[in-house]
């Protein structure tokens, strides 16, 4: 993806990619593939990625992070806020901003929406991690909790199992369970059951839970056994969906340790004694790289617990700025250029 380092001669601009043109640009299909790949190439320790950093305003009941990364030949930077309140004001819960960098010498290649990115590439990570440790033969998905996240993570679930037949929908809100099985029922041809319970949502092949949740929302004694979760919504320090005691039992599998440690699904348990680092499986970059095995039997739980690793932001990045370059973009020249 890198340009000809005589910048003079190439009339360089940096474009401009809104969220409308980076929906065209990027399909599931797309996003899973280079999303797996980055996983890989992570184990295999060909990514450098420092642990994102928190802006915490807990007076505006939020928070930013910056999300730097190195791969595949491409820099860049994910400034990202978490404003759970946002609804208020009609705004995404999540929204973010990406610049992208050619390494050689650093010119902004890219300024882009980011906000659909994290959405795509926080599913396609979701749909890995299912693809290699849910049961091949799974035909039921329980989501929990119902919002932008939740849509995405049954896209990308659904190309990678291609057993699903059924989704159980559970929100705080039964109108939003509603809303989502209405809406996604047009998407998928799927049969989808909201439910008034996380217990019933529960009862399934593949949970998926995306809530703010900063207690245990589903209980060991909800699942039963050869089911694989995807937890997704513990993205801070203090976040926890999940009962320690199925932690405990289950398979964890993390995006990245130090990350999972510090903001994800285990940062609560490990803080207070109830599980230990070495309860920690894997990584699911080295079971797509073949360094770990996955699942090991149709009745063991396994856990991926997800942080979002800016390497998935970056090549998501890459593959719209590549499909983009060249078209009709809004673009500017970032600096005066001799």
């Amino acid at each position: 993806m890198t340009l000809d380092a005589n910048r003079k001669d190439k009339a360089l601009k940096t474009i401009l990619l809104s969220r409308e043109e980076i929906e065209r640009q990027l399909s599931m299909t797309e996003v899973l593939e280079v999303v797996e790949n980055a996983f890989k190439l992570k184990a295999r320790g060909k990514a450098i990625m420092p642990c994102k950093i928190y802006l915490d305003l807990p007076q505006y009941h939020g928070d930013f992070r910056a999300m730097p990364a190195y791969i595949d030949g491409s820099a860049g930077m994910k400034w990202v806020s978490v404003y759970p309140d946002n609804r208020r004001y009609n705004l995404p819960a999540v929204m973010a901003l990406i610049i992208l960098s050619d390494p050689n010498d650093s010119y902004p290649l890219a300024i882009m929406d980011g906000t659909h990115i994290t959405n795509m590439r926080t599913a396609a990570a979701g749909g890995v991690a299912a693809k290699y440790l849910a049961r091949k033969n799974s035909s039921v998905i329980g989501m929990i909790g119902a919002g932008k996240q939740a849509e995405t993570q049954l896209l990308a679930i659904n190309e990678v199992l291609p057993e699903i037949k059924e989704v159980k929908v559970f929100s705080l809100s039964l109108e939003m369970s509603r809303k989502f099985a209405r809406e996604m029922g047009d998407r998928l041809d799927l049969d989808f059951c909201p439910v008034e319970t996380v217990e019933a949502a529960a009862d399934a092949d593949v949970v998926v839970t995306t809530t703010y949740a900063t207690s245990p929302v589903v209980l060991k004694r909800h699942i039963k056994p050869g089911t694989h979760i995807n937890a997704i919504g513990a993205d801070a320090e203090g976040k926890q969906e999940l009962e320690a005691a199925l932690l405990s039992g289950a398979r964890v599998i993390i995006d990245d340790l130090e990350q999972a440690c510090h903001s994800g699904e285990i940062n609560v348990p490990l803080s207070r004694g109830q599980i230990t680092v070495e309860d920690i499986y894997c990584s699911l970059g080295e079971v797509v790289a073949g360094m770990k095995k996955g699942r090991e039997n149709d009745t063991e739980i396994t856990i991926f617990d997800s942080t979002g690793l800016a390497i998935q932001d970056i090549v998501c990045a890459k593959l719209a700025y590549e499909k983009a370059r060249g078209k009709e973009i809004s673009a500017f020249d970032f600096f005066a250029l001799d």
